[in-house]
C-alpha cells in the first residue's frame, strides 16, 4: 500500500522479480506486499501444505480488502497471479533480483539457508534477512556474498504495518543498503535506517522495555490484564499513532517529563530476566493464541475473528494516518 505521493510512480529500484524464503507468520505477508506492488514473487517453504496455508492467508487478507471496498476482485486475483509457490530453494531464487528470508530465529538454520542462497544467486541480488534479534554480520560472514546481505526487519502483520527496520552489517555494501532502502519505498513501506547494530534494534527494544513493566504490574496485581490493555490502548497507545514518543515529550515539556523520570525511575521494574508469572506461563504451555490461553483465554473460532477485527482497525488507521491510493489502479 503506497502513498498518494507515489501515485503513478515507477519503481526507483528497478526490482521486479523477488523471492521470499519461508511462508509462515511473516513470509506470506511480505510476499503479498511485493505482489501488491507489481512484483513477481516466488514463495518458498519446505512443504506444500505450508505453502497452501500461506496462500489461503493471503487470499483471506485480500478478501478483507474487497469486503471493505478498498479493492476489487480483479485486483485480488491479479495479486494472487503474481505469486508462485515452490519447495525447491534454487528454483525459488532463479532470476530473482531481491530475496527476503523469513524463516525461524535460529542462527545455524539461517546460515545454512544463506549458504544455499549464496550458491544459487549471482553477485547482484540483494539477500535480506527478516531477523529481529540475530546479528547480520554472523550470517554475512558465513557466505561469499556477504556484501549483499542486509537486515530488513518487518512487523506483524507485515502487509499492513508500514515500518521496516533496515540494518547494515559490517560487510554490507552501500549499494546493497541503497537498493534495499529504495525497494522498500517502492513497496509503499516506511523504511527506518537503524544506524547501529544493537540487540533488538529499535522497536523491539522499546516494546520489550514496556512489556517488562506491564508484566510486573500484572504480577503485582496493580491491575487486571483487561484493564492494563484498555489503559494502554486508550491513552498513549492511541496518541503514539499520531505522534512519536520524543515529540510527545517535546509538546508535554522536556522539563516536566524529566521531573517525572526522577520521581518514577526508582520504582520501575528493573528485572534482568523474565518475571515469575511469565516463566510459569511458558512452563505450563500457556503461550498465547496458538494454544488457546496466554494472558487471555481464546475459544474455538476466536482467533480468526480477533485477527480480522484487528486488521479492520489497522486498515482504518492506515487510511487516516498514511493515506493510500487504491492498489489496483495502475499496476
Amino acid at each position: 500500500m503506497a502513498s498518494d505521493a507515489d501515485e503513478g510512480r515507477t519503481q526507483t529500484s528497478g526490482i521486479r522479480d523477488t523471492a521470499v524464503i519461508g511462508a509462515g507468520l511473516m513470509g506470506h505477508g511480505i510476499a503479498q506486499v511485493f505482489a501488491e506492488n507489481g512484483c513477481s514473487v516466488a514463495l518458498y517453504d519446505i512443504a506444500d501444505a505450508l505453502l497452501a496455508g500461506a496462500m489461503e492467508r493471503i487470499r483471506a487478507n485480500l478478501a478483507l480488502y474487497v469486503e471493505l471496498g478498498l479493492e476489487n476482485r480483479e485486483f485480488a486475483e491479479t495479486v494472487l497471479s503474481r505469486i508462485r509457490t515452490t519447495t525447491d530453494l534454487a528454483d525459488a531464487v532463479k532470476g530473482a533480483q531481491y530475496v527476503t528470508e523469513a524463516i525461524p530465529e535460529d542462527l545455524n538454520l539461517k546460515i545454512d539457508v544463506f549458504r544455499k542462497l549464496d550458491a544459487a544467486t549471482d553477485g547482484r541480488v540483494v539477500l535480506a534477512t527478516n531477523t529481529s534479534t540475530l546479528p547480520v554480520t554472523a550470517i554475512a560472514g558465513a557466505i561469499k556474498k556477504g556484501d549483499r546481505v542486509i537486515i530488513t526487519h518487518w512487523f506483524n502483520p507485515p502487509h499492513l504495518v508500514p515500518v521496516v527496520e533496515v540494518v547494515k552489517g559490517e560487510s554490507t555494501s552501500e549499494d546493497t543498503f541503497e537498493l534495499a532502502f529504495r525497494f522498500l519505498k517502492d513497496m509503499g513501506k516506511e523504511p527506518v535506517h537503524v544506524l547501529k547494530q544493537v540487540p533488538g534494534f529499535l522497536v523491539n527494544r522499546i516494546q520489550t522495555a514496556m512489556f517488562r513493566e506491564v508484566v510486573a504490574l500484572l504480577e503485582e496485581k496493580v491491575a487486571t490484564a483487561e484493564d492494563i490493555d484498555k489503559a494502554v490502548q486508550g491513552s498513549f497507545g492511541l496518541r503514539l499513532a499520531t505522534m512519536g514518543p520524543l515529540a510527545v515529550v517535546d509538546f508535554g515539556g522536556v522539563d516536566l517529563w524529566y521531573k517525572g523520570a526522577q520521581n518514577l525511575y526508582p520504582s520501575l521494574d528493573a528485572s534482568k530476566g523474565p518475571r515469575r508469572l511469565w516463566t510459569e506461563m511458558v512452563e505450563k504451555g500457556d503461550v498465547g493464541a496458538k494454544t488457546g490461553r496466554g494472558f487471555f483465554d481464546y475459544g474455538p473460532g476466536d482467533i480468526s475473528e480477533i485477527i480480522k477485527a484487528r486488521d479492520v482497525k489497522l486498515l482504518a488507521l492506515l487510511r487516516l494516518l498514511y493515506p493510500k491510493r487504491p492498489k489496483g489502479d495502475q499496476r
